[in-house]
């Protein structure tokens, strides 16, 4: 389309088409990359000296697909539940609410096409959830864990995890048919971040709660700690609290740095106090919002992150066990090798980490270590795998980096950033507000929403004067052919493209498609179809237009002529041609 201001299309040429590159076929993000290093070159070392059985259980794909998590810890009554509703704006269905122990089970709320729950057995063998770890709890968890699917702006974004109520002195003995603490634990592992939430009341760490805590070591930069119900007390009061809270983390999380503290009142009634003590509120609250809209953002980086600190794990695990394995003998008196070894543990650790050089910080828990190797034979090991390790180490130093230069802006600037504010939205304005929103008591689903008039017809149209008022309906709107999870990572990708103005040039664009090694001219073709506004740059839409119509072509399927609606997006099918 010639005209003042429009780039012209990118013109693709055989000569600048890369050479297709053998780590994988085509990575749309840093999450398919990492899926690809992971099965091709860490699990089968994992698999081999049993990484699974002493640290978190095996990877799957449906753990790297998964949305960010962000998991909710605190002592029975203290607003996690509440807490949940205010971010989603409205109840989830198995929200319970009261003063007493209300919540019996951890709950997952995801976002799903209507409100239902589903049973956790039934989410542990789901393979596109990332929940089959689970299975390790057996049934005496399952039976206490359960998903709520409702269709929330934010729930497109993350997920979120309702906790039982930690219980205090004789009740934390009874009732649990689960380890609480291990199954905290295996949820910090995979959480993006972990809100630890505290009553202005109720400011006492029972046991059981300590050692949650204390399970969640490792994690110490996903904790955000968050006093609720703040505005129930007065400024003095409030001051005396937050130093008793301080004092009682400080006996618990054994860390340098000050833990970084969220006061508020989370709930959808408005904020009491003094002028001085709102503004504060408003100030903190805002300011764990801005955090909390970073999740997705980051999300990238987080897994990146955590891939990494498993490699290091696994690659001092197999040194540690191949050592063990050449000290054992070939023959005779292996039991009694095994339990001497095991009882110098220690020992052997400060060998392996002087041998290899691998840092203090790369080594296992001794206590739980020994415990879990007690049950096994170390006969049944294999040696050291020199290559294998060599394998992880260029794993480290050359694969995740490179994975990582294809894809430089993502997780610094994300297309999702902003729909999460835009979630959020109506959590703002009750920060802002001074009058309190309607008030649900019970569980009820949404009521359905009304479809917007249609459009007036345009100025001199034969359907505004002297049209036929019996004339038949308009035809249904065609779903649009690109499901939510798609559209969810192709943004993904558009985020790490730093559109300018909610645009990205076909300069920008095109490294990202000439990654499908389809002919020139059938990505120009490509090209074509997605700009369908013509205006030489692409936005979201028609982005994910082009990876749609890519990934169909790169399927064997063929190019249609022009561009069917149910492919178009919905906010571009009033350009088609009628």
């Amino acid at each position: 389309k010639a005209g003042a201001g429009l780039e012209p299309p990118p013109v693709f040429t055989d000569s600048r088409m890369p050479k297709k590159e053998p780590v994988a076929e085509i990575f749309e993000s840093v999450s398919d990359g990492l899926k690809q290093l992971y099965r091709s070159k860490i699990r089968p070392i994992e698999e081999a000296y049993k990484f699974g059985e002493f640290y978190s259980p095996y990877m799957n794909d449906s753990d790297f697909d998964a949305k960010p998590m962000v998991l909710l810890l605190g002592q029975y009554s203290v607003g996690k539940t509440s807490f949940i509703k205010y971010l989603l704006g409205r109840d989830f269905p198995g929200a319970h609410i009261g003063p007493e122990p209300t919540t019996d089970r951890f709950i997952a709320v995801m976002h799903g096409q209507e409100d239902k729950t589903t049973p956790g057995n039934a989410l542990a063998v789901s393979a596109n959830m990332p929940f089959r770890g689970l299975e390790m709890f057996g049934n005496g968890f399952l039976s206490k864990f359960q998903g709520a699917q409702l269709d929330s702006p934010l729930l497109h974004h993350v997920t979120l995890i309702d906790t039982p109520g930690v219980l205090s002195g004789e009740k934390q003995r009874i009732g649990r048919t689960y380890s609480f603490t291990e199954v905290c634990a295996w949820f910090a592992s995979r959480a993006d971040v972990i809100l630890l939430l505290f009553d202005a009341h109720k400011l006492d760490i029972s046991d059981e709660f300590k050692e949650a805590i204390e399970a969640l070591k490792g994690h110490d930069d996903k904790i955000r700690v968050v006093l609720n119900k703040a505005d129930a007390v007065d400024s003095q009061k409030l001051l005396r609290i937050y130093g008793a809270l301080m004092w009682s983390l400080g006996k618990v999380i054994k860390t340098p740095e000050c833990m970084r503290v969220y006061i508020g009142s989370f709930w959808d009634q408005p904020l009491r106090g003094s002028e001085w003590s709102r503004q504060l509120f408003e100030m903190e609250m805002r300011d764990l919002l801005t955090d909390l809209k970073n999740v997705p953002k980051n999300a990238a980086v987080r897994k990146v992150n955590e891939l990494v600190k498993r490699v290091r794990l696994a690659k001092a695990h197999a040194y540690i066990v191949g050592h063990l394995k050449k000290e054992m003998p070939s023959y005779f008196g292996a039991q009694k090798a095994q339990a001497k070894l095991l009882a110098n543990i220690e020992e052997h650790f400060l060998k392996v980490h002087r041998a290899h050089s691998l840092p203090v910080g790369d080594f296992p828990d001794v206590a739980k270590f020994r415990a879990v190797m007690e049950g096994h034979d170390l006969t049944k090991f294999p040696k050291l795998d020199t290559k294998a390790i060599a394998a992880m180490e260029h794993v480290l130093a050359h694969e995740i980096p490179k994975l990582m230069a294809q894809f430089p802006q993502e997780g610094t600037v994300s297309h999702s950033n902003s729909a999460v504010g835009s979630a959020l939205t109506h959590v703002e304005a009750h920060v802002r507000s001074t009058t309190p929103p309607p008030q649900q008591i019970a569980y009820a689903p949404p009521p359905p929403q009304q479809q917007p008039p249609p459009p007036p017809p345009p100025q001199g149209s034969s359907e505004q004067v002297g049209s036929n008022p019996y004339g038949a309906a308009p035809p249904p709107a065609v779903a649009w052919s690109v499901s939510p999870e798609d559209k969810a990572r192709y943004d993904e990708v558009f985020g790490t493209l730093a559109p300018a103005g909610g645009k990205a040039s076909g300069q920008t664009v095109r490294p990202i498609l000439e990654r499908s090694q389809l002919p020139v001219d059938v990505l120009r073709q490509v090209w074509n179809l997605s700009d369908i506004d013509r205006d030489g740059a692409l936005d979201a839409d028609e982005f994910a237009v082009a990876m749609h119509l890519t990934r169909e072509c790169t399927a064997g399927r063929s190019l249609p002529a022009t561009l069917p609606a149910d492919v178009c997006p919905p906010s571009k099918r009033h350009l088609l041609p009628s």
